[in-house]
């Protein structure tokens, strides 16, 4: 083999003469995405908006993906049936990856209670390049109860609302998230802190 194969030959063009620092650049500005999943009033909206608000003081572009706004403007029509709710977070996941390959930041705040169809976002994501980071917000069930100022986890108990995720239809949460946030048992800044470091342990953030 000639003095240019090996490993140095597989090297893309823009990388080829780049320093470590320029590449590390470059991997900090790509896009990738920050999957919030958690029962519904676990903190997920609160969390997402805080980190993304952090994110853009940093320069990074971001765009965030709110299950309420994308029922709402995304998938108006779909029920709570699993298939229902399933295509509601594949759109999720299609137009997050899309942000993403652009170099955005794609944030979603959805419950996206089966892992099945968390896990295939995930891999799609991955035959895409995009890097994919699961965030846990977990609270017990006593706690959402407790913190429900609308009263709808126990309107779910007493049966008046059919197909609540945690009390009349599973949620099934994540195996092996990058992050996992108590929000029952830390502050919001904890949780938050918790975030932006694992993001920066996995090379996402300075």
């Amino acid at each position: 083999m000639g003095a240019g194969s090996g490993a140095a030959g597989w090297r893309s063009v823009g990388e080829i003469g780049a320093t470590p620092s320029a590449v590390a650049r470059q991997t900090l500005q790509q896009g990738f995405i920050l999957w919030f999943t958690g029962l519904s009033g676990a903190g997920k909206s609160t969390l997402a908006q805080a980190i993304a608000q952090r994110l853009r003081d940093g320069g990074r572009r971001v765009e965030l993906l709110d299950g309420d706004e994308v029922r709402t403007n995304l998938s108006k029509g779909l029920g709570f049936s699993k298939e229902d709710r399933d295509t509601n977070i594949r759109r999720i996941g299609y137009v997050a990856r899309l942000l993403a390959r652009n170099g955005v930041v794609a944030i979603t705040a959805a419950i996206s209670p089966y892992r099945e169809i968390r896990d295939e976002v995930r891999h799609q994501a991955a035959a895409d390049g995009v890097p994919f980071v699961e965030v846990y917000a977990n609270a017990t069930l006593d706690a959402l109860v407790a913190r429900d100022v609308k009263g709808l986890y126990r309107k779910a108990i007493a049966g008046e609302i059919p197909n609540f995720t945690g009390v009349s239809d599973p949620y099934e949460p994540p195996l092996a998230p990058e992050v996992e946030v108590r929000t029952d048992q830390q502050t919001p800044s904890e949780s938050i802190q918790a975030i932006l470091d694992a993001l920066a342990r996995l090379g996402r953030l300075p």
